[in-house]
């Protein structure tokens, strides 16, 4: 094997995957799933513990017929390095976190044949307006307007968002996987 970029870190299935040099064999279903079930969404400041994959299950019922695969892998490169809070993505910090998160979509999408990088319109569109129904049902009210949030003038969506546990969250979006996708494509 070639020298790899970065260190290594353990998947939830034991394997080990180098996120700033990640490839699509070592890219696992499982993996994502679980790791994204256990990661709350706003750094965890939310009323009820609301997942990433939550997000990303409900985002691929909103998308448009033909997206609904790159809605639910959306978020997927969170698997491995986490969810970084809007505010901190424009910085020179997140500047560096999106080079990464970018090699991993890129490795996941090769993986399950779906283009998350650049991410559709479409799908922008979707994470905004679930952005702006999150925060309606989930957070309390800002305490000043948010000026760094894309969709903050988005419309939300009708649907009242009452979480799912982990265990939930994890079968559900590997539910909605298996209806999506029609051919094994773990090794």
């Amino acid at each position: 094997m070639s020298e790899r970029v970065g260190e290594w870190q353990q998947t939830y299935l034991g394997r080990a995957i180098y996120a700033q040099d990640p490839r699509p064999d070592e890219i696992e279903i499982e993996d994502i799933a679980h790791a994204l079930a256990h990661q709350c969404r706003f750094a965890g400041h939310v009323r009820a513990f609301y997942s990433v994959a939550e997000h990303c299950v409900r985002a691929s019922y909103q998308a448009p017929p033909g997206l609904e695969k790159a809605a639910l892998f959306h978020d997927a490169p969170e698997a491995y390095i986490g969810d970084l809070v809007r505010p901190l993505k424009a910085t020179e910090f997140g500047k560096a976190y999106l080079v990464v998160e970018a090699k991993l979509a890129k490795a996941i999408g090769e993986k399950f044949g779906v283009v998350i990088d650049p991410l559709p319109a479409e799908i922008e569109e979707v994470d905004r307006r679930m952005l702006v129904t999150e925060k309606r049902d989930l957070l309390a009210p800002p305490p000043k307007e948010w000026t760094y949030a894309q969709g903050h003038n988005a419309k939300p969506y009708a649907v009242v968002i009452e979480p799912w546990g982990p265990i939930e969250a994890k079968m559900r979006f590997l539910t909605r996987y298996r209806e999506l996708f029609t051919w094994p494509v773990s090794a």
